[in-house]
């Protein structure tokens, strides 16, 4: 288990560093958060430290967003299940094409799709802490 601390807005570039440190050759990213903890601002800072220079939106309407590293020109693929009422819609947006293509998945709102995540999937849990500041913790499943 490891554990990243965001003090502030200011110092989450350094924390999307250390993120991408930790990676590995791990490619799918469950992150665990309450409503307003960070994820999709976290996940922005991520993608830009992985040289995505493209707008980051959260795609809560759209389910999945397509990013693409100016680096190193890999896929990243950024998934918000938020609003998914069944999983048939999961499957009919064909998932296993994402999670399995070796792109990098991050993935928003897991909890409504835990049983169709890889094996090898990490968990990232982002907790908002009294004084404002953020702690991520990644674990495996």
């Amino acid at each position: 288990m490891e554990t990243i601390k965001i003090e502030s807005l200011d110092s989450i570039k350094d924390a999307a560093h250390q993120f991408v440190s930790l990676m590995g050759d791990n490619t799918v990213f469950a992150f665990y958060g309450k409503m307003g903890a960070g994820k999709t601002t976290f996940i922005k800072a991520i993608c830009q430290e992985l040289g995505v220079t493209d707008n980051i939106t959260s795609p809560t309407f759209a389910i999945v967003n397509e990013y693409r590293s100016d680096l190193a020109g890999e896929l990243i693929y950024h998934f918000d299940f938020y609003r998914i009422k069944k999983l048939e819609e999961v499957y009919d947006m064909g998932y296993e094409d994402y999670f399995y293509s070796g792109a990098i998945c991050f993935i928003e709102w897991p909890e409504l799709i835990e049983d169709l995540l890889p094996g090898n999937t990490i968990k990232v849990s982002i907790e908002e802490n009294e004084n404002g500041s953020r702690t991520v913790t990644l674990d495996d499943f």
